[in-house]
């Protein structure tokens, strides 16, 4: 049998496909050649080496935490738990967190945490004191802290996690009022925020409808503007990846026609519910034998069936030169962090194939990161001021309407309409809003700046512009 030829190994590496994406924004831009270098270089990287101990045994841990730039304070990035974490890719990854909060205006610089471990091969006690631990070395170094560096969840690590660290933070930094704001990602009732949880996944949809609201670029791709009867075909069925497919589905209209985990895949061009899929793989620990659909032994063949929409939300490196060219999608929608080679992207990019960049994709994890970290700081959930005085305004405005018309309105309308925001109201309503105006700003970049024909250069070029303008603005690059 014929092996499959493995692309060459700096293809695959996360640190060096971002430097080469920044690259390719830069040469379009008129900056000094000491102030591009300043906004790629990553400013400072923790490498920790800690010892936990299990019962009568020691057990040894390396982990990282990067921070790439400090041109807006706190930095701001996940922590990641994996076996396969390396500070190549930690340092990757707080680049991206850098211009991904350029791009969507949140006013954080980037960085990012890893722990190299394999969370499934530890109880959540010993997953306790090792996350509780390396809270600890952040804290003593100071790459962690309110208005410091602020981590999130991200790849192997959730709620659970981030409340272990306030609690960490909390111990050491007692009467501090504004502790909770250490880390976002916590669960609600310890100062989480309602609607985190499924923001990268709604962040996700936000972007794509946008997307499609472009008549010309949907008349280029040979597509009618909307997602409704979009087929959709989704790697991963992680938080990112079931959240982006369930409100495709449900909110939008679109057809997900296939879904790929790392146990297999599944395909029925008629369609499968997301939600069902979910439940039977919780029941069976497989989404393979989904009633109906036909089975993949290799996930990745799910990559190169015929769809309108290709979903990528789950691992980095996923369309690389090797497999780009039997890619039959017309428009990647990267969802994961760096799913897409440099050389994958040349060939897509020839293929005619849109690619909706990562760097701004999946930027609403951070986005609504940012909501709960101002909730912390205020010390109120969102609504809770306001929502009962706007109900009562609708139900005057209404009550004057019926009396003027002489008819009643209909009591689901008037329900609809009287309903005052909540707290996930707000957030998915900010979170929608932040995903348009940065769509829009990378669209008229694209559009206007000479050189720039893709997605993904106008998203850099956006975030490069915005870092460079702080740093001019701060003075340090006259």
């Amino acid at each position: 049998m014929k092996r499959t030829p493995r692309p060459p190994r700096e293809e695959l590496n996360l640190n060096i496909i971002v430097s080469r994406q920044f690259d390719k924004a830069a040469r379009v831009l008129d900056f000094p050649e000491g102030l591009l270098k300043q906004i790629k270089a990553c400013n400072a990287v923790y490498r920790i080496e800690f010892p936990v101990r299990f019962g009568n045994r020691y057990e040894l841990f390396h982990a990282w935490r990067a921070e790439h730039s400090h041109h807006k304070k706190p930095v701001k990035g996940g922590i990641r738990y994996s076996e396969f974490v390396t500070q190549d890719e930690v340092m990757a990854l707080a680049a991206l967190m850098t211009y991904k909060c350029a791009i969507v205006n949140v006013p954080f610089g980037g960085a990012k945490g890893g722990v190299k471990l394999d969370p499934k091969k530890y109880t959540p006690e010993q997953l306790e004191k090792i996350t509780r631990r390396y809270t600890a070395e952040l804290i003593s170094k100071g790459f962690i802290g309110p208005g410091t560096d602020v981590p999130a969840p991200d790849y192997g690590t959730g709620e659970r996690e981030m409340a272990w660290i306030a609690d960490t933070y909390d111990a050491f930094h007692p009467g501090q009022i504004d502790n909770l704001a250490c880390v976002t990602g916590k669960p609600v009732s310890q100062g989480g925020i309602r609607g985190r949880r499924e923001a990268t996944g709604r962040g996700i949809t936000d972007g794509l409808r946008e997307v499609f609201r472009q008549a010309n670029e949907m008349k280029r791709l040979k597509l009618s503007p909307g997602l409704e009867g979009k087929s959709v075909i989704v790697q991963g069925l992680g938080n990112v990846g079931y959240h982006a497919a369930l409100f495709l589905q449900e909110e939008e209209g679109s057809l997900i026609t296939g879904i790929a985990e790392y146990e297999g895949g599944i395909y029925n061009p008629k369609g499968l519910k997301v939600r069902d899929v979910f439940e039977h793989r919780r029941k069976t620990g497989s989404i393979l034998n989904f009633p109906k659909a036909k089975n993949f032994t290799h996930s990745t063949a799910l990559l190169e069936m015929e769809c309108d929409i290709l979903l990528p939300a789950a691992l980095e490196n996923q369309i690389t030169a090797e497999n780009a060219s039997r890619v039959r999608c017309k428009v990647l929608a990267e969802g994961a962090n760096g799913p897409t080679t440099n050389e994958g992207e040349e060939i897509l990019l020839k293929k005619n194939i849109l690619i909706v960049p990562d760097v701004y994709l999946n930027a609403g994890g951070v986005t609504v990161s940012y909501f709960e970290w101002l909730k912390n700081l205020s010390h109120v959930r969102f609504g809770r001021m306001e929502k009962r005085r706007e109900e009562k305004s609708v139900i005057e405005l209404l009550s004057a309407i019926e009396n003027l018309c002489g008819k009643p309105i209909p009591p689901q309308i008037r329900k609809k309409l009287t309903h005052g925001p909540n707290e996930v109201d707000l957030v998915n309503s900010g979170l929608e809003e932040t995903m348009a105006e940065a769509y829009h700003e990378i669209y008229e970049a694209r559009q206007s700046v000479k050189g720039v024909n893709d997605l993904r250069t106008a998203a850099y070029v956006v975030a490069i512009r915005k870092v460079a303008t702080s740093y001019m603005e701060l003075g340090i690059f006259p």
